[in-house]
């Protein structure tokens, strides 16, 4: 049959497709427009056009040193955060997953306690828990007769407080995933290895990790892309701080890129910098995309398995 097609699906459609464009594509396009232009508080309204002027600035300019320190911090942050998420997650999920160990689900509610809680909240409270004077964390070491740690108020502390932190908002998940994917795991490969003579761990190794590289790969791509853009832990825990120069304008010692370009557009001082901001978040863009694009080739994570 032919002739036209039907108008009507794409008027089903319109709505949800200008709301993307109003929310989504505008914003977007925006800030990429802004990033080529001396747009702040210096510039409101007699802005102008400087091309790539906020990217060598950052790159190559005077902000090279402040770019350069975040940059090797948020690597570092997010090498460990997904790292360590993964290896506890791992663990935790190996424990509960064992039939021999008892009463699994009351171990499994209380580990994934930390998932349940609003992540703004549970920040706030280890804030509280980590504070130097009144902290219960410095109290309790102190009843020990051990000296009160500068968890929030040290540079090497803080960036030790921040970790910490994310590593217990970040393994329920990855445990969760972890406990689904050993399940899913036909235990008559165990019972033909167990045949042959196949020790614990070598079951373990041939069968257990190859099974659980190909199922949770994709998610270790995407939790160190989502670290890498991390802003809630380091903004609600020590707000970038403590501070390390005299500089009102360099980053504080736990500053990730996310944090270091929401000050650049609100945090310092009386001058905003929105145009650098928005430099700054597409420089973090292309950072990120291309860590996943590379990573996703290399290690063909999305590759599709052939029947």
């Amino acid at each position: 049959m032919g002739g036209r097609r039907p108008l009507y699906p794409y008027l089903y459609l319109a709505p949800g497709l200008v709301a993307m464009a109003i929310l989504t594509l505008g914003p977007i396009a925006y800030s990429v427009y802004i990033a080529f232009t001396n747009f702040g508080t210096r510039h409101l309204l007699d802005y102008r056009w400087i091309g790539l002027a906020n990217f060598e600035r950052i790159l190559v300019g005077v902000d090279r040193a402040n770019f350069a320190s975040v940059l090797k911090w948020t690597l570092e942050w997010s090498v460990v955060t997904t790292l360590g998420s993964y290896l506890v997650g791992l663990v935790l999920a190996l424990l509960l997953n064992n039939p021999r160990i008892r009463e699994r689900n009351v171990y499994r509610t209380i580990l994934i306690y930390p998932w349940t809680l609003p992540a703004t909240l549970t920040v706030m409270v280890w804030a509280g828990l980590l504070n130097t004077s009144f902290g219960p964390v410095n109290q309790m070491l102190q009843a020990l007769g051990l000296p009160a740690v500068p968890w929030l108020t040290h540079p090497t502390w803080a960036r030790i407080a921040c970790i910490l932190v994310q590593l217990w908002l970040g393994y329920p998940f990855v445990m969760s995933v972890f406990l689904g994917a050993l399940q899913s795991i036909d235990p008559a490969l165990y019972e033909a290895a167990a045949i042959d003579g196949a020790s614990d761990r070598a079951a373990f190794r041939h069968i257990t990790l190859p099974l659980l590289h190909r199922a949770t790969l994709p998610l270790l791509i995407a939790s160190f892309a989502m670290n890498f853009n991390g802003f809630g832990v380091i903004y609600l825990l020590t707000g970038g701080g403590p501070i390390t120069s005299i500089d009102p304008s360099a980053p504080g010692a736990t500053d990730l890129l996310g944090t270091y370009m929401y000050k650049l557009a609100f945090g310092y001082g009386v001058t905003k910098h929105y145009g650098q901001a928005a430099a700054t978040g597409i420089i973090i863009f292309l950072f990120v995309g291309g860590l996943t694009l590379l990573n996703s080739l290399l290690t063909g994570a999305f590759r599709e398995v052939e029947a």
